[in-house]
């Protein structure tokens, strides 16, 4: 089985990338999927918004070589989160030292997509990788590494700006780095149909990606606190706003 890789990415923080990703991995694995979520962020705010503990796994994944032994060492950091179809390699402020590693050694712009092929002989059907805002080139590595790239970014005018960077990076990859992967689409977060910032964000969003920007996830209180009980908004509230987008992005993503 071949495993789709799918990376959420924005060169700007605080625009839902982590809610994101946690939502998008548990509600795939709610769908009787094998999903592997990778905390590339230093923060290590995955592992935190699922009720466990940073860790230097990510470190070891990104700097280590791909022998048996290496390969062992590695998948004893995976975790298990406690929901059915869905485990974590966390990651934890060591990530930002796998960035140097990563340049001291040159490693290629195709070097997280080569370390995560150890995955692929698993039953896993989805690879989620959380970003950084920006973290040296592990960022532009891990498009690389990806079938599928989803930029979630805030409906406010600062936030949106972030959008045009990551797209650039992305087309970069594709005319000079032989990128095989695509834009899965532009998400709106935080969206607030009664104010005229995020209203006017999101029609200019409308106007610059077309069919590539994706319904918004509405301003939510719920999502704040999902992340500060360890829970994932379909254990916390199913039936709620937040939980209904969220599973149309679930749903989006299993067509392709």
């Amino acid at each position: 089985m071949t495993p789709k890789i799918i990376c959420i990415a924005n060169q700007k923080g605080g625009v839902g990338k982590t809610t994101t990703a946690v939502s998008l991995a548990h509600g795939l694995a709610l769908k009787g999927k094998q999903v592997l979520l990778v905390d590339l962020d230093p923060q290590g705010q995955s592992a935190t918004a699922l009720g466990l503990h940073p860790e230097p796994g990510v470190f070891y994944l990104l700097t280590m070589g791909d022998t048996p032994h290496e390969t062992t060492f590695i998948r004893s950091w995976i975790r298990s989160t406690g929901r059915e179809g869905l485990s974590l390699i966390p990651g934890d402020q060591q990530t930002m030292a796998a960035q140097t590693v990563l340049n001291i050694q040159d490693r290629p712009v195709s070097s997280i997509r080569s370390t995560l092929l150890r995955f692929f002989k698993d039953d896993t059907h989805y690879i989620l990788l959380d970003t950084a805002p920006s973290v040296g080139g592990i960022q532009e590595r891990a498009v690389w590494a990806s079938d599928l790239v989803i930029v979630p970014t805030a409906t406010e005018f600062l936030s949106a700006d972030g959008v045009g960077k990551v797209v650039k990076m992305m087309s970069i990859l594709q005319h000079k780095k032989r990128w095989q992967g695509s834009l899965l689409g532009v998400l709106p977060t935080f969206y607030d149909e009664q104010t005229r910032e995020s209203k006017a964000t999101h029609e200019t969003l409308r106007e610059t990606f077309g069919d590539s920007l994706l319904a918004p996830i509405h301003r939510a209180t719920l999502l704040r606190e999902c992340a500060a009980e360890g829970q994932t908004i379909f254990e916390k509230e199913p039936t709620s706003r937040a939980a209904q987008e969220y599973q149309a992005l679930v749903s989006l993503v299993l067509k392709f």
